[in-house]
């Protein structure tokens, strides 16, 4: 595959037409979507975060319409995945934020419980926003920058797509991946023989943590991202674990600042970062998305140009280069804002609508350009969402709009701007996969409405059940994000968010900018958890020693990135599939763990097998090459 728009060819070409968009490909994907997203929601309100669902969805796909149905379309195969991935990507938003109203209910009896109808129209109208916002994108992101933005779930998705239908060879390796990543997946977080998150403090220098979540999707991101993208995350990861912590532990000692409850020097790492790490990495992240959103204005105008110019004039654009129109997408993210205003049920009014409107377009393009940077698992979409509760809370106090009305409201924001990044990015990564194998960008857009709709329809089902089942902010469903969100709004309509904590991280984010460190990356990392950044450094530091090695010649060189870029697509894959899988039994109450028996030093012995695997399989089965 070739790194230049120019010479870039897809596998299915512009000028054949195979089947796509059939009622095969609608029913499996509007299913998926529904599944993937029950079972993602219940995941995220567990433990804070949900899976992917793209890679699962394509897998699957595979089987049904490949193996069962003895059909053989590749571009059915990307309908189905495209479709069934809204619903994972709908749900993450919702839950983030649509818990909290449910909390207030459960505090005060007064606070009327939301409706069926309000969760679903607002989920249903973010998930369409999340799309329509994205499709003058597309040129610019997905065209424009190809081998600029590696995408690396898009990537992954169309490898395996490609795998199945080519077979041979590459099919070994990308399912040699899948099952070998699925079985360790689950003796980690479905056995729990070990920690899947393995956590080490650092006694001599009090406040500083060190960890990794020894998972293999997390490496195979760090493969295929590189070293380069890697050191980004790692650099913002360290800044906020080994230099802001300790330095909180050093100075604040014995006094107590909210929103922790206890001393500094008696907080753990976790406590640490969730208090005052999470706050400042939201700020950096915001100030990084504006600072990104203006480097790329040019590029957005540019497309916007384009977009209106070849407006009336698509019959002469090829079957690949096919989308929505401008007039089409932008009409129709104004049609819904209004209808978010007008509707009875649903607490927004014009300055709401107007900030969703706005809001909803700049985190549409941050979260489409981090998801082309990182990946959707680690798109810090809750990032987004505390960055818009803080300034939409704002604007809703200062005009007047207090108390329990104002901060429903500022919650409908915030799950609205979650859902559109969430969707966004999502939409961004299924339009990658589907421009590399051939797909029609119209077909696929139509097809993340579809799902979005039938996503939003079920998870006000989906959350009421769960609500009566446990109750949000229970043992059983502690909802981290939501509780957090809630705490914002209350903070800040109270008076008591730590700002200080917020415009730290905006003006970090300006020194790295002015330093020329990529703002983006770097922001995601000081947000993230330093157990994230770790093993996705692992992955790109194996990325840079097979660059730098000395090969036999240049091709062979290659054939060993490849084939590593097509193991750690597979190694995603099966993670994917078996998160999805857990999560489905915790709905059903099936517990298999063993508590971590092992502990943490056999998480990092299972980790150094999987990573002498992966390079195993990069360098095996040519045998008669020599490097």
């Amino acid at each position: 595959m070739s790194d230049s728009k120019q010479t870039f060819k897809p596998y299915i070409p512009a000028d054949k037409v195979v089947p796509e968009f059939t009622a095969t490909s609608i029913v499996l994907g509007i299913i998926l979507a529904v599944v993937f997203g029950a079972a993602n929601a219940y995941l995220g309100l567990r433990v804070g975060m949900t899976v992917s669902a793209s890679i699962p969805a394509a897998v699957i796909s595979m089987g049904v319409i490949r193996f069962l149905l003895k059909k053989n379309s590749i571009l059915e195969n990307n309908m189905v995945q495209t479709i069934g991935s809204a619903g994972e990507s709908l749900a993450a938003g919702a839950i983030f934020t649509l818990p909290a109203l449910f909390m207030w209910t459960a505090e005060d009896s007064s606070i009327a419980s939301p409706s069926f109808l309000m969760i679903a129209f607002i989920a249903i109208c973010g998930g369409i926003l999340g799309v329509l916002f994205m499709v003058p994108l597309r040129t610019a992101l997905i065209v424009e920058e190809h081998g600029v933005l590696p995408f690396p779930e898009g990537q992954a998705c169309a490898e395996v797509l490609l795998a199945g239908e080519e077979g041979g060879d590459k099919s070994k390796l990308v399912f040699s991946g899948l099952g070998i990543a699925a079985v360790y997946k689950f003796i980690a977080d479905g056995l729990c023989l070990f920690p899947s998150e393995v956590d080490w403090t650092i006694e001599a220098y009090p406040g500083s943590g060190i960890g990794m979540d020894v998972l293999p999707a997390l490496v195979g991101v760090g493969y295929i991202c590189g070293a380069r993208v890697s050191s980004y995350l790692l650099g913002g990861a360290v800044l906020g674990w080994f230099v802001i912590m300790p330095m909180l532990v050093l100075f604040g000692g014995d006094a107590v600042m909210y929103p922790a409850t206890e001393p500094f020097n008696t907080l753990d790492t976790g406590t640490l970062w969730g208090s005052f790490v999470r706050y400042i990495g939201a700020g950096a992240v915001a100030a990084g998305g504006i600072l990104s959103l203006i480097k790329s204005l040019p590029l957005i105008v540019s497309t916007f140009a384009k977009a209106m110019k070849g407006f009336g004039k698509e019959g002469g654009v090829a079957r690949t280069e096919k989308s929505l129109s401008l007039p089409v997408s932008m009409g129709g993210a104004l049609i819904v804002a209004i209808l978010l205003w007008i509707m009875p049920s649903v607490p927004i009014t014009l300055l709401a609508a107007l900030i969703i409107v706005i809001f909803g377009f700049f985190f549409a393009t941050v979260s489409s350009r981090m998801v082309g940077l990182v990946g959707s698992s680690n798109n810090p979409v809750s990032g987004m969402a505390i960055a818009t509760l803080l300034i939409s809370t704002v604007i809703l106090k200062a005009t007047g709009n207090t108390g329990i009305a104002g901060m429903t409201t500022a919650i409908c924001i915030g799950t609205v701007i979650c859902i559109v990044a969430a969707m966004a990015g999502d939409t961004s990564q299924d339009l990658k996969t589907g421009y590399i194998v051939g797909a029609t960008p119209l077909l696929q857009q139509i097809g993340e409405l579809l799902g979005a709709v039938a996503a939003g329809l079920a998870i006000g089902g989906v959350l009421y059940l769960l609500n009566a089942a446990w109750g949000y902010g229970s043992t059983q469903l502690p909802a981290p994000q939501a509780t957090l969100m809630k705490m914002v709004v209350e903070g800040v309509m109270g008076g008591d968010l730590p700002w200080g904590m917020v415009f730290i991280g905006v003006f970090i984010a300006i020194v790295v900018e002015i330093v020329g460190i990529p703002v983006l990356p770097f922001a995601i990392g000081l947000y993230l958890p330093i157990h994230l950044s770790t093993p996705i450094m692992v992955g790109g530091l194996i990325r840079l020693w097979v660059e730098k090695r000395k090969f036999k010649s240049e091709d062979r060189r290659q054939e060993v990135i490849n084939d590593g870029v097509l193991f750690s697509s597979g190694m995603i894959a099966g993670e994917g599939l078996v998160g999805i899988i857990l999560a489905v039994l915790a709905v059903f109450g099936i517990n298999l763990s063993l508590n971590g028996i092992l502990g943490n030093w056999g998480g990092m012995a299972f980790f150094i097998v999987l990573v002498a695997i992966m390079i195993f399989f990069m360098f095996g089965g040519k045998k008669k090459q020599k490097k």
